[in-house]
């Protein structure tokens, strides 16, 4: 019962972390912002950070089923 909101949850934060890295990374590559009003690398920064973490947040509850 419980592995039910496991597998929702860590597809969710999987395809979230993975769909905002690749977009992240295609913004920086072709040198537009990441962030509007927001210094470039702090905002490429960030964004990296929290796509990383909701990604290991995402293989985390998908390895606790």
């Amino acid at each position: 019962m419980e592995s039910g909101p496991a597998v929702f949850a860590g597809t969710t934060f999987t395809l979230f972390g993975t769909a905002l890295l690749v977009w992240t990374g295609a913004r920086v590559v072709h040198r537009a912002p990441v962030a509007h009003e927001v210094r470039p690398v702090v905002s490429a920064t960030l964004a990296t950070l929290f796509g990383v973490l909701c990604l290991l947040l995402g293989v985390g509850c998908l390895t606790r089923i």
